[in-house]
C-alpha cells in the first residue's frame, strides 16, 4: 500500500465548554478568533485549569494524516513541537493511531488551538502557534521523504517560502507526488506569485474551497476547476452544500453532497482530503473517491472538533 507523509503546523486542539461569563472574564469576544502569544496563552489556560478539557492532535495536515491512518493507510507526519507535556501528548496520540511522527523539538511551547464552546453552541477560538511557527527549511531531513510515496503539504505553511520550496524540491527529487490544500483565500492573495509557481512546477494534487479557488483563478465552480487543471493533473474544488468537483487528467466528475446534520465544520476539508487521497492512491474511480471523501466530511461535521469517534470509523464504506 502507498505511504503518505504530511507536513504542517503541529498543534494540540483543546475543547472546553464554558459559559458567557467565563468568555467575558477571559477578555475574549464571543464567536471571535484570536491569535495569541505565549504570555496570553499561559494566562488563559490558568483560568481554565479547573474546567474539564478534551484534547486532541490538531493542525490541518495533522487531521488529514490522522484520518488516513484510521483508514488503514501507512502515514507519517513532520511538524515542530515543544519539549513539553503537550509535545509528548502530540507524539503519543500520533503513535496511538498508527502515525509515524517525525517531530522536531523546540524550547518554545507546543502550539495550542483552544475552542471555547458556549451553551448555545457558539464557538470562540484562540490560537497560539508556538513551536509550530518556528519550523525552518534547514530542519527538514530529506531522507525521511524516501520512505513515502506522497507528501501532503499544509497550505498554512505558504508564508514560509523557504520551507515549502525545500520540501517540494526534495519531494520531486525523490519521486514523491505532492498534494497541497490551499488553506485560506487570504494566504492565496498575499502570496499569489509564489503559490502559482508551486502549482506550476511542483504540485500534483490541489485541494481548494470556493473562496480559495476564486482567489487564485478569479473564476468560480467548474470554470475555476478547469483553470486549476492547467497547473495540476488532479484538482478538487469543494463547493460546500453543493458537493465538490474533481478533475483528474482533464476528466471532470461532479460529486453530489451527502446530507448531514451540521454541528461544527472544523476539519471537514481536512478529512475530505484524507478520503480523496486514500481513494486516489488505492486506485478507486473518481466517483468512488469523491463519495468516500464526501461521506467522511458529512460525518465529521456532526461532531464538535475535527476527529471522528471510533464507532464512525467502523462504518466507513471501504475495506480496511
Amino acid at each position: 500500500m502507498k505511504k503518505v507523509l504530511g507536513i504542517g503546523n503541529a498543534l494540540v486542539d483543546i475543547l472546553v465548554n464554558v459559559d458567557d461569563a467565563m468568555i467575558a472574564g477571559c477578555g475574549l469576544q464571543k464567536g471571535g478568533m484570536s491569535m495569541i502569544d505565549a504570555e496570553r496563552k499561559r494566562a488563559l489556560h490558568a483560568q481554565l485549569q479547573d474546567v474539564p478539557q478534551v484534547c486532541a492532535t490538531g493542525g490541518s495536515t495533522s487531521n488529514t494524516i490522522h484520518a488516513l491512518a484510521r483508514l488503514g493507510m501507512p502515514a507519517g507526519y513532520i511538524g515542530k513541537v515543544g519539549n513539553d507535556e503537550m509535545g509528548d501528548f502530540f507524539r503519543s496520540e500520533m503513535e496511538r493511531f498508527g502515525v509515524t511522527p517525525h517531530l522536531i523539538l523546540s524550547d518554545t511551547d507546543t502550539g495550542i488551538a483552544t475552542t471555547y464552546i458556549s451553551a448555545d453552541g457558539e464557538r470562540t477560538f484562540t490560537t497560539y502557534l508556538g513551536a509550530a511557527a518556528e519550523m525552518t527549511a534547514n530542519e527538514l531531513d530529506p531522507d525521511i521523504l524516501s520512505q513515502y510515496d506522497l507528501i501532503h503539504v499544509e497550505g498554512y505553511l505558504i508564508f514560509n517560502h523557504d520551507l515549502i520550496l525545500r520540501v517540494c524540491q526534495a519531494a520531486k527529487a525523490k519521486g514523491l507526488l505532492i498534494s497541497m490544500d490551499m488553506a485560506s483565500y487570504n494566504l492565496i492573495e498575499e502570496h499569489y506569485d509564489f503559490v502559482e509557481m508551486l502549482l506550476r512546477d511542483y504540485v500534483d494534487i490541489i485541494f481548494a474551497n470556493e473562496e480559495e479557488a476564486k482567489a487564485f483563478t478569479h473564476k468560480e465552480g467548474v470554470e475555476a476547476l478547469q483553470e486549476l487543471s492547467k497547473y495540476c493533473p488532479v484538482s478538487i474544488v469543494k463547493v460546500g452544500k453543493e458537493g465538490s468537483f474533481i478533475q483528474i487528467d482533464g476528466e471532470i466528475t461532479k460529486v453530489e453532497p451527502i446530507k448531514a446534520d451540521c454541528r461544527d465544520t472544523t476539519g471537514a476539508g481536512d478529512i475530505y482530503a484524507a478520503g480523496f487521497l486514500y481513494g486516489y492512491l488505492n486506485g478507486l474511480s473518481a466517483e468512488e473517491t469523491g463519495k468516500l471523501a464526501s461521506w467522511l466530511a458529512a460525518r465529521v461535521i456532526g461532531y464538535v472538533g475535527a476527529k471522528l469517534p471510533d464507532e464512525e470509523w467502523k462504518q466507513v464504506p471501504v475495506k480496511q
